[in-house]
């Protein structure tokens, strides 16, 4: 392929591909004579070149299709792709993924056949022959306000963390946005920052007063760069807008989950600051428009996920109307 970049390292590869992700161990087959349109590695390098997708979802992208490439080969005729292959290959990939992985696989492959059929290169979708998996409603996903005040003062956490958490949990805004901000986006007096968000649109988030006081201590007189980074120089050179004035490298988010998960023992994931902070407002009694504004979804079906009463408010109304209970004098 012309484009190498799209497909990471052996090295790098260990680091960004799911656990379930088993291409590697697949044996490729023998790639069939290209007779007509692109290969499959042409194909996914117009593709990549084409597409407008955050660094995440490029990511996981390339995870996808380098299971094509590393199974089928680059050279794969594109015309050559067909439903039982794609099945086949979905199988043996990625079987033991849990439901969400695999919709998500089968998701960005919906989304290179759906650019390919554009193009005219192919006539029909071959993902269609595998079928999405069902994914368990988890009630259970909001973090209660007890669980995060003991977060917020984990004995073990950096100021950096505190203030990570905090700021997610705060503006229930994205783990991605909050890191990709720069110390320029911010603006300390009135406690807001202006991320980069879906599609690519400048948006306003707004954080609480005990987030505000963290700022000046984390930052300590720093005036450029990305705002979290990593507590050492890093063992490689980052690009210019990943790196800080003093050579220290903006915070990944590998890192930045790593490091939530073995402070929560496992229990719980970024997005999950996210998911809390719009459920405990919910239980607020704050309505969907104010709801949609602070989260920034353009859908009030995919908020509403969001913004279900969570256990404990279940807890307090069956506590207020138990018969049993003893009346306010």
């Amino acid at each position: 392929m012309g484009e190498v970049a799209l497909f990471p390292s052996a090295a790098s590869r260990s680091m960004g591909h799911d656990q379930h992700d088993r291409s590697d161990d697949v044996p490729q087959e023998q790639a069939a004579p290209n007779t007509a349109g692109p290969t499959l590695g042409e194909a996914v390098t117009a593709f990549f070149a084409e597409a407008d997708l955050a660094a995440n979802s490029r990511r996981a992208y390339a995870a996808t299709y380098r299971a094509l490439t590393d199974r089928w080969g680059e050279n794969l005729a594109l015309r050559e792709i067909t439903g039982e292959r794609l099945r086949a290959l979905a199988t043996e990939c990625w079987a033991d993924a849990a439901p969400t992985t695999w919709n998500a696989r089968l998701t960005a492959l919906q989304s290179f056949t759906a650019f390919c059929r554009r193009c005219n290169w192919l006539d029909d979708d071959p993902v269609t022959a595998v079928r999405r998996r069902r994914v368990p409603r988890d009630a259970s996903r909001s973090i209660s306000c007890e669980e995060l005040a003991a977060l917020w003062s984990h004995p073990d956490a950096h100021l950096r963390e505190r203030l990570f958490w905090r700021c997610l949990y705060a503006t229930a805004a994205r783990a991605g946005e909050i890191l990709s901000l720069d110390i320029e986006d911010l603006d300390l007096a009135r406690k807001r920052a202006i991320v980069t968000g879906k599609g690519g649109h400048r948006e306003a988030v707004v954080w609480d007063t005990a987030t505000a006081r963290l700022f000046p201590r984390y930052l300590a007189g720093r005036t450029q760069g990305p705002v979290f980074v990593t507590h050492g120089k890093p063992n490689c050179m980052p690009t210019e807008e990943n790196r800080a004035p003093d050579g220290r490298a903006r915070l990944s988010y590998q890192r930045a989950w790593s490091i939530f998960r073995e402070a929560s023992a496992g229990r719980w994931t970024l997005h999950q600051l996210r998911h809390s902070a719009l459920t405990h407002l919910g239980e607020k009694g704050v309505g969907a428009p104010l709801l949609m504004a602070k989260s920034r979804h353009r859908d009030p079906r995919t908020l509403s996920r969001y913004v279900q009463p969570g256990v404990e408010a279940v807890a307090a109304l069956t506590a207020a109307h138990d018969p049993a209970r003893r009346p306010k004098h």
